[in-house]
């Protein structure tokens, strides 16, 4: 068996969501590959800290700040790599290639360069995810209300949205359903069905988010374009994960009242949970839009929201 070889990457991430690929050299293992740059972890160092090192000697930048994100292994010819992926937004200098034989910012939904280095192929769709998701709460607010309030948000950028509504009745969930559908499609937002709420015959939905107790049931992934779990237990992360699930959420993280009376995991048993995970994991629970940056530094993709979303 291969001993595993620590790697700190990089998502190197401007305003526009772009990220910064490097092609590597001629002389190297997957010569003319791209992949993300970074290096191995040496003796003594953290994650983070080989990110820094290896930024300053590959790019010529120096690190502001990098948030942890996901943690994915992968097994190479030459090696056994677990790859520690943080996101960079902010850093200072300009990128110079040092070390690769190119650099390209490339979009999230349409990289044109290729090939990508077989370990980081997972990270594209990760990175399509949006980082805020709104849940609906038309059965507490009335259906107007709601259907309002999201038409407001997915003018101011909203770009995510699961349809949550246990307390609707069915024939008027299904109705509601397909309306938060096809408001999304139209704003070319992503719409999540719960799939605990979905009537047989329903048809396929390009989103469905699972609730606990039915992941852990499962031993195979639905069949859908994007699918995530509520999760509450590093198991249930875990087992998200091993289903190759794209995404979990889990909380919750602060008081709310939905889980009135219930302790909160806080911010601190939040990035205990999530460490090592190759998926992207959502905070929620009692959060508004101004906790985004102590979601992304305890190791969060970003957040999701109830009550916040709609303000």
């Amino acid at each position: 068996m291969k001993k595993i070889v620590h790697v700190a990457a990089a998502v190197i991430t401007r305003a526009d969501g772009s990220f910064l690929l490097g092609q590597r050299a001629p002389d190297t293992f997957y010569p003319g590959y791209w992949e993300f740059p970074g290096g191995k972890v040496e003796a003594g160092e953290s994650p983070r800290e080989a990110l820094v090192r290896e930024l300053q000697e590959e790019l010529g930048i120096r690190v502001e700040t990098a948030y942890p994100w996901l943690t994915r292994e992968h097994v190479y010819e030459h090696a056994h790599v677990s790859l520690h992926f943080f996101e960079v937004p902010r850093w200072q200098g300009e990128a110079q290639s040092h070390v690769h034989s190119a650099l390209a910012w490339q979009a999230p939904d349409r990289p044109g360069v290729a090939p990508m280095l077989p370990a980081n192929g997972p990270i594209l769709k990760a990175l399509r995810l949006p980082r805020t998701m709104g849940v609906t709460q038309a059965a507490q607010i009335g259906v107007a209300a709601q259907l309002d309030a999201l038409q407001r948000a997915l003018d101011a950028g909203l770009a995510w949205v699961q349809v949550r509504e246990p307390d609707m009745p069915l024939a008027e969930r299904i109705v509601f359903m397909r309306e938060v559908e096809a408001r999304c499609a139209a704003a070319g937002a992503l719409c999540s069905l719960n799939a605990a709420e979905l009537p047989d015959g329903f048809g396929p939905a390009r989103g469905l988010h699972l609730p606990a107790r039915q992941l852990m049931a499962l031993t195979a992934r639905p069949q859908a374009e994007w699918v995530g779990a509520s999760c509450h237990t590093r198991a249930e992360l875990e087992h998200a994960a091993a289903l190759g699930l794209d995404y979990a959420l889990l909380g919750h993280v602060q008081q709310t009242p939905t889980h009135a009376g219930q302790p909160d995991l806080g911010w601190a048993r939040f990035a205990e949970l999530v460490t090592g995970l190759p998926l992207p994991v959502l905070a929620i629970g009692g959060l508004q839009a101004h906790d985004m940056e102590d979601a992304r530094r305890h190791g969060a993709h970003g957040i999701a929201m109830i009550r916040g979303a709609w303000r």
